[in-house]
């Protein structure tokens, strides 16, 4: 699955669009769509058509017509879909990044603790992290881990970083007073 590039603006209505459409399961009609990212239907019809030519979006003919997401959409979306994306902080030899979203964290060979390696997902730039740098990731939200680790290696094509895990921390529950 190639990634599609999707404008800021694509993204917002695409986002409007697979929304409304988990609401109503028909299709959506460009004026709905124009109302919720407030611009006019006009501009979401030109931006249609380029999200048609991506095959993101299908057009629906008739008086019920309008627009549909298509699987796709939901794919090139789901980069998207964790809940708050930006809630899981990674830092970089002690400083935040900024611009990068976790989107995900794997962690391969679990049983071999001394093997274990965590490949980092992300959206964003993690241009300046070299090989054998210091990487902190987390606390994630549901069970607030920490993941501290050295870059092993890196997937740019792919936005994914490899560490070595130095240290994994999930805090116990605070007992409940």
């Amino acid at each position: 699955m190639s990634s599609i590039e999707l404008t800021p603006s694509q993204k917002k209505i695409l986002r409007a669009l697979t929304n409304l459409h988990k609401e109503s399961e028909d299709a959506i009609k460009g004026e709905d769509i124009a109302e919720q990212v407030d611009r006019n239907p006009g501009t979401i019809r030109n931006q249609m058509q380029s999200l048609k030519a991506l095959q993101l979006v299908e057009g629906v003919p008739g008086p019920k017509g309008g627009y549909k997401p298509t699987a796709a959409a939901f794919e090139a979306l789901e980069i998207q879909q964790m809940d708050d994306p930006a809630s899981v902080p990674i830092e970089h030899e002690g400083e935040p990044l900024e611009d990068v979203i976790v989107e995900e964290i794997d962690l391969s060979s679990v049983h071999h603790p001394e093997l274990c390696r965590a490949e980092i997902h992300m959206q964003g730039t993690s241009g300046g992290i070299e090989e054998g740098d210091s990487v902190v990731v987390g606390p994630t939200p549901l069970s607030k881990l920490v993941i501290e680790g050295t870059l092993d290696g890196r997937d740019d094509t792919n936005n994914i970083l490899i560490l070595r895990i130095d240290d994994m921390v999930a805090p116990a529950e605070e007992p409940n007073h």
